[in-house]
């Protein structure tokens, strides 16, 4: 699940909600609200949570701690020479999802009867399988990497606020595949190509030059033969550029099976005493809303 997006869209005057003692409750109010939006259309959703990532993403996350970094650097300074649009767009920048976000939604979803599984690694992965499985409909994720795990249905678009008004977008694994005439190993590989949290892009394929070269050569290793034996060295494949081990990490991730013990899940009646201690005691929401959303839970659940 995605609480980054709704800590940078859950915001009043540019900044993250908090309550009166100074607490961030973007995610919360995101999390709560936008469930009950599911649940009053009739669906039941199970929220997957990232583990541990695999070590081949460090560099991607390396990346992602220096662009918040610099980030940090440009609103600070927005904030004393810029206009309110450079702080609002350097203040979502920097926005960091923390242990605690993590924690406080896990206490959420169990007070609202909502289950929730934490994956060995990917979340994206671990959806993949439950799909697969039988266990839900679907995955829902912004992150495209969910089909390249072989999701058989995405939905994107699940937890935009109204506001927004995105419809939601139901892409089917097997028309993709079908429309690109590739199996779903060189779907793999046609996406590491174009660039994945695992591995950098080659600099000067873009898409259209991906799909010829995997077309043309079958897999990466015969795209990578191909481009070692071109004269004019136009495109350079990087030293360090592991793409059978990215490989590896979309056919075979590190996943719980969906037949796990802990992947037999349910959805119960709310806890309405323990998300009013919660939301409302200590972080300080409107006991009216609260109660009202756990009333349409035990309704809908």
């Amino acid at each position: 699940m995605s609480i980054y997006s709704f800590l940078i869209a859950v915001r009043s005057d540019g900044q993250q909600l908090m309550n009166e003692s100074g607490e961030t409750t973007s995610h919360l109010m995101g999390l709560f609200y936008r469930t009950m939006r599911m649940v009053d259309n009739g669906i039941k959703p199970l929220y997957v949570f990232d583990g541990a990532p695999p070590k081949l993403k460090s560099g991607e996350l390396a990346k992602r701690f220096q662009r918040k970094t610099e980030a940090q650097a440009a609103h600070d300074e927005a904030k004393e020479t810029g206009t309110a649009e450079d702080v609002e767009k350097f203040s979502r920048r920097t926005v960091r999802v923390t242990r605690e976000h993590n924690e406080e939604c896990q206490r959420l979803l169990k007070l609202m009867g909502i289950p929730y599984i934490i994956a060995p690694t990917e979340a994206e992965a671990q959806c993949a399988v439950l799909a697969r499985g039988g266990k839900v409909y679907a995955a829902a994720s912004e992150d495209m990497d969910t089909l390249t795990f072989a999701s058989p249905i995405l939905l994107r678009h699940l937890t935009f606020s109204e506001q927004r008004k995105e419809p939601i977008l139901e892409i089917h694994l097997d028309k993709v595949l079908e429309g690109l005439a590739m199996d779903q190993k060189q779907f793999i590989d046609l996406c590491i190509l174009l660039g994945c949290d695992y591995l950098d892009p080659i600099k000067g394929i873009g898409p259209s030059t991906a799909l010829k070269l995997i077309r043309e050569h079958k897999d990466l290793e015969g795209v990578v033969e191909h481009i070692k034996s071109q004269s004019s060295k136009k495109l350079t494949i990087p030293d360090d550029w592991p793409f059978a081990d990215a490989r590896q990490l979309f056919l075979e991730p590190d996943v719980r099976p969906a037949d796990d013990p802990e992947c037999d899940f349910k959805w119960v009646a709310p806890d309405v005493e323990g998300l009013v201690k919660f939301l409302v005691e200590e972080k300080h929401f409107n006991e009216d809303r609260v109660r009202n959303g756990a009333a349409k839970l035990q309704k809908n659940m």
